[in-house]
């Protein structure tokens, strides 16, 4: 069967994809600061072959195979994040206070891998558009990530008709995939405040108007709106993350700044709760005070696409079986392939990686990546966009 011959072909390239996911490793970038990252990137698209575009979204590279419609993009996130280290590997990160802790590294090493394998497939029916992707875990002074920038610098004009990604997942065993349709993941907002009082002498509080006194009522309030003032059908967070106020310990201060994030997966609750947000500021006003208050818009609710995922489910089940397709663990962590998305259907499925006996959570300094889970993420994505681009539609 062709299938099982593109996860052969996947196989053989095990030591190549795992000395790609090695050096990123050890050379991990931020966000926006990928050059090393992004300069190999387009060294290697460029030896198979592909049509290259370097700087897109700042730092991001596009590369293309093949010619005309149909048209399907694959991403892969890039960035590292400000981290240190705890692995003894030897390819742990020589960047002190970096790492990929996020597994973006087997992300870029496996759509290399894809485009390798697509380069060997001779004329394709269509064309296929790999998205390097800076800056997925932050955004830039202007509040934009990368998947965000490199939209606004063209990355998918020319009538791109589907998208697909993958995430690798610390907590699924290799060889097994998870993935379904409607939200994958949330959308997400920061909200930053500050409750303006009159500060005076710690031991005259009745002179003063006492920002922290008026914080404790926002803070219950901004705690309440997700448990009473939303519908509990609708999934939602609202989380302070940053509180600061003061430097002495008898001296009430003028100010006390608060920030947080949001979380939502429909339009009209992230509307809503930028309102509740701002009626629990409103409290200090009644309570003799003021506050300043602003949002931060961030990206989208990822939802994959009913027939994109279809797609994926039976290369899958031809690939690795049915029985390795399981159920995703739900959550409302935030994820900006939905800007692509939001743009052509598309769909995410997260990628078994976990160690066996020695579990690694992401955004953690020991997180690692299981090596074994590489060829079949190139497996799966090459053959899906393949079939995509023979049958000309979802």
């Amino acid at each position: 069967m062709k299938e099982i011959d593109i996860l052969k072909r996947a196989n053989e390239l095990h030591d190549k994809l795992v000395d790609y996911r090695h050096d990123f490793h050890m050379h991990p970038e931020v966000g926006f600061n990928e050059l090393r990252t992004s300069a190999k990137v387009a060294e290697v698209l460029t030896s198979l072959g592909c049509r290259v575009r370097r700087n897109v979204g700042k730092t991001g590279v596009v590369a293309e195979l093949g010619q005309g419609s149909p048209i399907v993009a694959i991403r892969a996130d890039m960035d590292a994040l400000p981290l240190q280290e705890e692995n003894k590997t030897a390819y742990a990160s020589q960047n002190p206070g970096v790492m990929h802790a996020c597994g973006h590294d087997a992300h870029t090493a496996i759509l290399l891998g894809v485009a390798e394998l697509l380069s060997n497939e001779g004329q394709l029916p269509g064309t296929v558009r790999f998205l390097f992707q800076p800056a997925e875990e932050v955004a830039d002074a202007d509040g934009f990530s990368g998947a965000q920038r490199m939209v606004q610098d063209g990355a998918m004009q020319g009538g791109v008709g589907m998208t697909l990604a993958l995430h690798v997942s610390a907590h699924i065993p290799v060889g097994q995939i998870s993935v379904e349709a409607g939200p994958a993941s949330g959308g997400v907002d920061s909200f930053r405040a500050a409750i303006l009082g009159m500060g005076g002498h710690g031991a005259r509080p009745h002179e003063t108007v006492d920002p922290i006194f008026l914080a404790a009522y926002v803070i219950l309030a901004l705690n309440g709106i997700v448990s009473r003032r939303l519908n509990p059908y609708d999934p939602a967070v609202v989380s302070i993350g940053s509180i600061h106020a003061g430097k002495a310990d008898n001296v009430i201060p003028d100010q006390v700044d608060i920030a947080g994030t949001i979380r939502y997966m429909q339009p009209e609750v992230q509307k809503q709760i930028h309102a509740e947000i701002k009626k629990a500021f409103e409290v200090t006003r009644s309570l003799g005070g003021n506050y300043t208050l602003t949002f931060e818009i961030g990206t989208p609710p990822m939802i994959n696409d009913p027939k994109v995922v279809d797609l994926i489910k039976q290369v899958a089940t031809d690939l690795i079986g049915q029985e390795n397709i399981v159920a995703p663990l739900k959550g409302l962590g935030a994820e900006d392939f939905g800007c692509f998305s939001e743009l052509a259907p598309g769909a995410m499925f997260s990628l078994g990686s976990k160690l066996e006996g020695d579990e690694r959570e992401h955004h953690n300094s020991r997180f690692d990546v299981n090596d074994g889970c590489l060829p079949i993420g190139v497996a799966i994505l090459t053959e899906t966009a393949l079939r995509y681009l023979r049958e000309g539609s979802l």
